[in-house]
């Protein structure tokens, strides 16, 4: 059995781990870290996501809204720094409802979420000043509006989502948001934490060792035989693997999984133009099928759900370069606790199903239907805390942590949570929305009254 040392051992290669390696080493001087994880970095879920991020975050409080800036604050230093390496744009996400009775809804959302430090509130009602409305451009970030533009000024509407559904009546343009390469900025963080020392190491975490009642050590099943890693910190930063991996601590995480799929669709017509935002339709909806195809689903209980109501949020982006089709297509309409299975199942039905919820707001695609170039389908998990709230901090163990429960939020949330979790280690000054994402908040009796009435008003 091989034997070496570490000052942290990472279980994780995904985004989230590797940030974390990568602001031990940059920020805080400890670089004697091993990442250790079976399969490639970036591969299990954080290459499976959308790869956007938004500083548009609900309360109570203003902590997810703070550990966004602060993300995206590290996104921009970094994009500064490479010359924009991962090609980080500020588009802004999109959310655009045909309900009229939603619009005070989004203005109210809105409101409460600028209040909590997302930037001011814009309101571009009929007869307004047009000019204050600026488009997102389709590249980069310096030098754009934070906060948010409400739309109703169908004329203002018209000019600038000529391809949304005529029967939209506003949208919500959420402006410190955007996307960017996920995998180009993973492997830049990898590349640059390596080259200070942090190594990694192919295998997987089989058992998590403790002496006088902390951690001591970490054994590694490799190919070429077992490897101990003698080491005082271990972090847990395994993705939808994180409450298996905690057990070996004797500690159960209050974490549960969904199953994410994520499509990508040749717009070889164009429906969608290449300078679009992040696109999101906010209102619940039933499918569009036709007489026939409704006869037919009714017929077996196993098709008979898609006639239901489904939930908002069905949505789409732009994704390569300008002269690419691809869109990519997402509704996580099926959110529901599963058990983790690797590799992902996917569902047939799943495309058909996206194409014609995405129709709802983007009518051009029903020229699709029945027509619909082979997509390609691959997924993830959600792994998420009950408020949907990250698990940050010291996992219960002396000596051990966690990152995880980061939800569909992983990549943007990455630098945010990777250098908090650092700070965690190093023993730096801790900002004040730490104590939200601590495995701990669940003993206070004020947050268990806190998530008794956050859950009783429907926001969970």
């Amino acid at each position: 059995m091989a034997k070496r040392q570490a000052d942290v051992v990472i279980c994780g290669a995904g985004i989230a781990g590797i940030s974390t390696a990568y602001y031990l080493a940059t920020r805080y001087g400890v670089r004697n870290v091993v990442l250790v994880d079976e399969r490639p970095p970036l591969s299990l879920t954080s290459d499976k996501s959308t790869e956007c991020y938004r500083n548009w975050w609900p309360g109570p409080g203003d902590a997810m809204v703070s550990l966004m800036n602060h993300s995206i604050d590290l996104l921009e230093t970094l994009a500064r720094a490479t010359a924009n390496a991962f090609h980080l744009n500020r588009r802004g996400y999109v959310y655009a409802t045909a309900n009229p009775a939603q619009i005070a809804r989004l203005a109210q959302a809105a409101a409460e979420t600028a209040s909590l430090g997302a930037g001011a509130l814009r309101d571009h009602a009929a007869g307004a000043a047009r000019s204050s409305y600026r488009p997102a451009p389709p590249t980069g970030f310096e030098n754009q509006p934070d906060g948010a533009d409400l739309i109703t000024d169908r004329a203002l509407l018209r000019e600038h989502f000529p391809y949304l559904a005529p029967d939209v009546v506003a949208v919500l343009h959420t402006r410190r948001c955007g996307w960017f390469s996920a995998q180009l900025l993973g492997m830049l963080m990898l590349e640059q934490a390596r080259a200070l020392g942090v190594r990694l190491l192919s295998g997987r975490v089989t058992a998590v060792e403790q002496a006088a009642g902390r951690i001591s050590a970490v054994r590694i099943n490799q190919a070429q035989g077992e490897t101990l890693i003698e080491t005082p910190i271990f972090v847990n930063a395994a993705g939808p693997l994180l409450d298996d991996v905690a057990r070996q601590l004797g500690v159960a995480l209050p974490v549960h999984s969904e199953r994410h799929l994520k499509l990508a669709f040749s717009d070889h017509l164009g429906v969608v133009p290449r300078h679009a935002p992040f696109l999101v339709w906010a209102d619940a909806q039933r499918l569009p099928w036709d007489d026939e195809e409704r006869a037919w689903l009714e017929e077996s209980e196993e098709t008979r759900w898609m006639l239901e109501e489904f939930t908002p949020g069905v949505h789409a982006r732009p994704d390569g370069p300008a002269d690419s089709p691809i869109l990519l297509m997402l509704w996580d309409y099926h959110a529901r606790p599963v058990e983790v299975v690797l590799p992902v199942p996917l569902d047939a039905e799943f495309p058909d199903l996206v194409l014609r919820g995405l129709s709802t707001m983007l009518p051009g695609l029903r020229a699709y239907w029945g027509r619909a170039p082979k997509p390609r389908l691959d997924g993830g998990y959600y792994t998420k805390t009950q408020e949907n709230r990250p698990l940050i901090g010291p996992l219960g163990v002396p000596g051990a942590y966690v990152i995880g429960a980061l939800s569909g939020y992983g990549v943007m949330a990455a630098p945010g949570a990777g250098d908090l979790l650092a700070r965690h280690i190093s023993g730096q000054a801790l900002p004040d929305h730490a104590r939200w994402f601590l495995l701990s908040r669940y003993q206070d009796p004020a947050y268990q009254a806190l998530l008794a009435n956050w859950g009783a008003s429907g926001q969970l």
